[in-house]
């Protein structure tokens, strides 16, 4: 199933107060290949249900990617899994920021500290015209070390400088 997915990423200055006893969901990203790069293949593992996702830029933004999702069973995801040791797992957390849908994604393990918001949206218009949550630090969208290929295998303390350019110091605690 092919699927154009239009969202814009920003760091969150705080643990969003809205994620406060809101629906969530683990989950385990794996990028294959297992290499330096951008990995543009993904392997999910999100509650019990288990999906490959190949992500194709469609802007220099990042904000505009082509997804094409395979539904895998666990039998076919836990024979891939092995394939790459390149993994992020987060606590993924539904809430609405100012009147608008968002994914807070609270990072685990060894990018514990980071918290990342996305919202998508139905059209460019839409995405465009967006005005970032007073409650949220900085838009991340066009920087390629926050995405997800390249996050993956990574410990905090080797994007923390990164981060810092943008004035975001780590987030202690777990909602």
């Amino acid at each position: 199933m092919d699927e154009l997915e239009l969202e814009r990423t920003f760091l969150a200055k705080e643990l969003p107060k809205e994620i406060e006893g809101a629906e969530f969901v683990e989950i385990v990203d794996t990028y294959i290949p297992d290499g330096p790069g951008h990995a543009e293949l993904r392997l999910r593992k999100k509650g019990d249900k288990y999906a490959m996702t190949k992500k194709t830029p469609m802007t220099d933004d990042g904000s505009e990617m082509m997804e094409h999702t395979i539904v895998l069973n666990k039998a076919e995801y836990e024979a891939l899994y092995g394939c790459s040791k390149k993994r992020v797992v987060k606590k993924r957390y539904f809430a609405k920021i100012e009147g608008h849908d968002a994914e807070v994604d609270v990072f685990l393990e060894d990018l514990a500290g980071l918290v990342l918001v996305d919202f998508e949206f139905s059209d460019a218009e839409e995405k465009n015209k967006f005005k970032m949550p007073k409650s949220l630090l900085a838009d991340v969208t066009p920087e390629e070390f926050i995405a997800g290929g390249m996050l993956a295998g990574k410990k905090y303390e080797e994007i923390e400088g990164k981060l810092e350019e943008f004035g975001y110091k780590r987030i202690k605690g777990e909602a």
